[in-house]
């Protein structure tokens, strides 16, 4: 509880300094002079920068390495910030000009905005980690809205404050004095997550770096990482729901004063006295006390859509009745619409941040990262940006509308213009929001399947069984005078040159294309069998498509059957696998696709089985059948098996059965330092053309990992991986050979299979960056 207390503590400032500009926002327009134009820039622009920062806020929140976790320093700094230039803001003086005041508050309004960035994303991430419990999380969000919602308690009062004259002589020094106590008391209170809620140590992390480079090459990452967020329909949801519930109602939500003092009380502020900041107090007592426990009470017993449903129709009401209970002469009167009227933004946040959390589970389940800083970032974004416009638009409609705060008396229709926004905008918000949401389906029973399928998952990788692959059997070849002499040769090309040359050699070998690549589209926390989007495809297929001619898939189902459809729009040649095991009906299914593929024109080579009777999951004869039953299939395609170099030249049969021989040919494996491995590799190369009976011969796979361990005297590096690259590649283009490189990204998955080195072999990283540049 004390941790949920510290975490609501922080809400209060999150919403306090938004309260607090809100109402002071009314003395730029009633006592600066401000038109309707300036009103509407100073809302929209900052909002768009804080829109805009806070991905990348969410990128390096969720990424940082500190014996302090990834989210405290953040919240500390960015409170420190925010205190400060929310007191400096509104320093403003009517003896100045309205430009001077509005471009003074208009650049302080940017340093107030990234300060708020900074402490919110990672604020908002802290608390969607802090339980992975279905009813919890709405518990915790409910406390720290509760605890929120004083501040539209309280902040209502400053209007009180600014026009009282015993008090200030006039609203702009009440509002000079009001923002340094605002800007530090709550300055204060968003300090107190960061001080108080728990973290563990990241630092033994493996998150991407945070140099200024790194962080340069993560814009696309992060736009990526958007972009998958966003591409989870119920994310997608929470987010649009949100957006025109909430943009709708802060559309609005400024004229309160306005309709209050020139409809209720024909223009008298003073006359106005209490009510204005009695209709924000009451409100937000209502949501404090009645609807967020009513709230959370229906979240447990309905389920957290139908709780969202409910509430919103019940804002409904209040949002048509205070069309009708604005009463002049009766102001009391609106006080009955206001316990209909707190359902919608009471129970919104409530909700929502809740379901967030549970499509955060679904996010890890995806892609197998916990992206709360990002989700966080993308869903305040859409508050953010929203609120940008519904800023810009407040001031058009009081343009449009012809509202003067200035005027001794207010144009005709103006006012009654601006009552008709007041109900009309939320209820079209209110509305459409509902639409959205009334097929969204995370509930309990997924969410807590969700929740099983990644404790399963992560108690799996707690247990990691290494099995090495039976290359390291000591398959040795030896080498010949004539051997030694080339190899000395390569000793002598690369023995003097820097990192930096070898790396503009690779660069030379990268830009002028290979033949062909093995795809890897698993991403961090996929596993073989999971099932692959089309969207993770794509973007690597365009990534590696300007690098290659040829793309070899391994597999036919669970989405790698896109792979050579997407090769193919990106004009490259494709190697297509059907992936066997010990289970025949996957067999099955697998060779079914690889047909229905090769018969849509879609495959140049067909390939039956990889490793296979290496791994011996099948007999010699079994492999055999199913390379008839695909050779029938497609009498006009090459059909082929693919093993390492030394199976091959074991199995003649299998061999003849074969319209090529595709062999795997690793060096690294059998423990050869990377100076003899490209002619170790031409010793393969040999082994299996021998074999080969005339048939043209293919090099599948071959490659260098960059980190891991050794295997004798091969040592894995991103020098010895380039060395590798440029040298095999060099060989097979001069000698006219088809070869394969292994491979394109990195794969997390095989660090329980093969080793840390295992998951090594990619030319790109796991996060898709060029590693040797």
């Amino acid at each position: 509880m004390g941790q949920k207390i510290a975490f609501g503590v922080g809400m209060l400032a999150n919403q306090m300094f938004p309260a607090s500009l809100g109402i002071f926002m009314v003395v730029l327009v009633q006592n600066l002079g401000f038109p309707g134009w300036m009103w509407g820039i100073v809302y929209f622009l900052p909002r768009v920068l804080d829109a805009v920062t806070d991905p990348i806020m969410g990128f390096i929140s969720d990424n940082t390495k500190s014996v302090w976790g990834r989210r405290r320093q953040y919240v500390l700094l960015g409170a420190v910030l925010m205190g400060i230039s929310f007191s400096v803001m509104w320093q403003l003086y009517g003896e100045n000009s309205v430009t001077y005041n509005f471009t003074y508050f208009l650049l302080w309004s940017f340093a107030f905005y990234i300060g708020l960035t900074i402490f919110s994303v990672p604020y908002v991430a802290m608390g969607y980690e802090m339980s992975e419990d279905f009813h919890e999380r709405t518990q915790i969000m409910a406390i720290a809205q509760w605890i929120g919602q004083w501040a539209w308690v309280i902040a209502p009062w400053f209007w009180v404050i600014m026009y009282e004259p015993t008090w200030f002589p006039n609203p702009e020094s009440a509002t000079r004095e009001l923002a340094i106590w605002v800007g530090v008391i709550f300055a204060i209170c968003a300090m107190v997550p960061a001080i108080f809620i728990s973290s563990k140590s990241t630092k033994n992390e493996n998150f991407s770096p945070l140099t200024f480079n790194a962080i340069g090459d993560s814009l696309s990452q992060i736009i990526r990482g958007f972009k998958e967020a966003f591409s989870l329909k119920p994310f997608r949801k929470l987010c649009i729901s949100t957006f025109f519930i909430f943009n709708a109602f802060n559309t609005v939500a400024g004229f309160v004063f306005f309709i209050v003092v020139w409809y209720l009380f024909n223009g008298d502020a003073g006359a106005a006295g209490y009510w204005t900041p009695i209709f924000g107090s009451v409100g937000a007592l209502v949501t404090t006390f009645i609807v967020i426990p009513i709230v959370a009470w229906m979240s447990k017993k309905i389920g957290k859509k139908n709780a969202f449903m409910v509430s919103q129709a019940i804002a409904l009401i209040g949002y048509t009745s205070l069309w009708f209970l604005f009463v002049p002469g009766k102001p009391w009167m609106f006080i009955f619409s206001l316990p209909f009227h707190s359902f919608g933004i009471g129970s919104l946040f409530v909700l929502m941040m809740s379901m967030t959390a549970d499509v955060i589970d679904l996010d890890e389940l995806n892609y197998g990262k916990r992206r709360e800083g990002v989700f966080g970032a993308i869903y305040w974004y859409m508050v953010k940006f929203g609120f940008a416009i519904a800023g810009g638009l407040s001031g058009v409609i009081l343009t449009v509308v012809g509202f003067d705060g200035n005027a001794a008396v207010q144009p005709e229709g103006a006012v009654t213009g601006l009552r008709l926004f007041f109900s009309g905008l939320p209820m079209l918000g209110t509305i459409v929001a509902m639409y959205l949401m009334h097929d969204y389906d995370v509930d309990e029973e997924r969410a807590n399947k969700i929740r099983e399928e990644l404790k399963k998952r992560k108690a799996e990788d707690q247990k990691p069984e290494i099995v090495y692959t039976g290359y390291q059997s000591g398959k040795i070849l030896s080498l010949t005078d004539e051997d030694k002499v080339a190899v000395e040769k390569i000793q002598q090309e690369f023995g003097g040159k820097s990192s930096s040359e070898i790396k503009a050699l690779f660069a030379e070998t990268l830009d002028g294309g290979f033949h062909g690549m093995c795809f890897s589209p698993y991403l961090e926390g996929q596993n073989i069998g999971d099932t692959l989007t089309e969207n993770q495809i794509r973007r690597r297929m365009e990534i590696i498509a300007p690098h290659t001619q040829w793309v070899r898939s391994f597999s036919c189902t669970d989405g790698n059957e896109l792979i050579p459809k997407i090769a193919r729009e990106k004009g490259l040649k494709t190697m297509v696998g059907a992936w066997l095991g010990t289970d025949k009906s996957k067999n099955e299914a697998e060779i079914a696709q690889l047909v229905q593929l090769a018969k849509e024109g879609l495959v140049d080579i067909a390939v039956v089985g990889n490793e296979v009777l290496l791994r011996n999951e099948l007999t010699e004869q079994e492999v055999l059948d199913y390379l008839l039953e695909v050779k029938r299939a497609l009498p006009t395609i090459p059909v082929s098996y693919v093993d390492t170099y030394f199976q091959l030249s074991q199995r003649p049969e299998i061999v003849n059965a074969c319209d090529l021989v595709l062999a795997n040919c690793y060096p690294f494996w059998e423990g050869c330092n990377v100076d003899q491995a490209p002619i170790y590799l031409e010793k393969m190369y040999e082994m299996a053309k021998n074999a080969a009976n005339g048939k043209e011969v293919i090099i599948t796979e071959t490659g260098w990992p960059d980190s891991g361990e050794s295997v004798q005297s091969a040592k894995p590096s991103p020098e010895n991986a380039m060395k590798y690259i440029i040298a095999s590649n060099r060989w097979a283009q001069k000698e006219g050979i088809a070869l394969f490189n292994f491979t394109s990204f990195d794969e997390p998955w095989k660090v329980h299979h093969e080793g840390e080195v295992g998951q090594s072999w990619g030319i790109w990283n796991k996060n898709e960056t060029l590693k040797y540049k």
